[in-house]
C-alpha cells in the first residue's frame, strides 16, 4: 500500500495544496469558451464561403454566357474564398494565432477574444469544405425540382437543399468541434491560461510533470470520449430516420 499512499500524497501536493486545482478548472472553462465561440464563427463563415463556392461551381457555365455584373462579382468573391481556404488550410494554426495576436490585434488587451477570432477563422476554412461537399453531393435534380416549383435559386437552397445538407454534414461538423477542442491547446502561446497552460503552470510550481500533464491529458480524453459518444448517437439517429 506504500505506492497508494505515495500516489495520494503526490496528488494532494500537486492539485490540492494552494488550491492549484482551481487553475485546471479555470483553464478548462477558458478552453470550452474559446472552442464554443470559435465553432459558431466557423459555422457562420464556413456556410458563407461554401455557399459562394458552390453557387459559382453550379452556375458558372450559365453565368458565363450572360457576362453580367453578377457573374463578375461572384467570380471575384469565389477567388477571394479560394485564397482564404488555401492560406488558412496551408499554414499552421499556431502561426495564425500568433499573427492574429502580435500583428493584426497587436493593440488588443483581450487575448481570449483574439484566440476566438483566430480559431474561428481557422475552423471556418474546414467547415466551408465540409458544407460545400454536402451541397455538391445533392443531386442536381433536387435543384431542378425546386426551380420547377417556381422557387428562386436562393429559395431552392433554403427550402430544398440546405435541409438535406444539414443532415449529411452534421456528424462531420460535430467532429470538427472535437478537433477544435484539442487544437485550442496552443492558446498558451499568446499567454492564455487554457487547460494545457494551466497544467504547465502547475508543473512549473511543483517541479513535477507526471500528475499535471497526465491530468490535463485525462481531461481532454474524457471530453473527447463524451463528445464522440454523443456524435455516435446522433449518427445512429440520423440513420434510423433515413429508413
Amino acid at each position: 500500500m506504500n505506492w497508494w499512499n505515495d500516489f495520494v500524497t503526490q496528488f494532494q501536493f500537486v492539485f490540492i495544496e494552494s488550491e492549484r486545482y482551481k487553475l485546471i478548472m479555470e483553464g478548462l472553462g477558458t478552453t470550452l469558451v474559446i472552442t464554443l465561440f470559435a465553432v459558431l464563427i466557423g459555422i457562420i463563415l464556413g456556410t458563407l464561403v461554401a455557399s459562394i463556392r458552390s453557387t459559382y461551381d453550379k452556375n458558372k457555365e450559365e453565368l458565363q454566357k450572360r457576362k453580367s455584373i453578377g457573374y463578375y462579382a461572384l467570380a471575384i468573391a469565389n477567388t477571394i474564398c479560394k485564397v482564404y481556404l488555401t492560406v488558412i488550410r496551408g499554414t499552421p494554426a499556431v502561426v495564425q494565432l500568433m499573427i492574429a495576436y502580435f500583428i493584426i490585434f497587436a493593440s488588443s488587451t483581450n487575448a481570449v477574444q483574439v484566440a476566438i477570432f483566430a480559431f474561428g477563422i481557422n475552423s471556418g476554412a474546414y467547415v466551408a469544405e465540409i458544407i460545400r461537399a454536402g451541397i455538391m453531393s445533392v443531386d442536381n435534380g433536387q435543384f431542378e425540382a425546386g426551380r420547377s416549383l417556381g422557387f428562386t435559386y436562393v429559395q431552392t437552397m433554403i427550402y430544398v437543399v440546405i435541409p438535406q445538407v444539414v443532415k449529411n454534414v452534421l456528424p462531420a461538423l460535430c467532429n470538427e468541434f472535437i478537433v477544435l477542442i484539442k487544437e485550442t491547446s496552443i492558446a498558451g502561446y499568446i499567454g492564455i491560461t487554457d487547460l494545457t497552460k494551466a497544467g504547465d503552470l502547475i508543473r512549473g510550481r511543483t517541479y513535477t510533470a507526471f500528475f499535471p500533464l497526465l491530468g490535463v491529458a485525462a481531461i481532454y480524453l474524457v471530453l473527447v470520449m463524451i463528445l464522440t459518444y454523443l456524435v455516435g448517437k446522433l449518427e445512429r439517429r440520423l440513420r434510423v430516420n433515413e429508413r
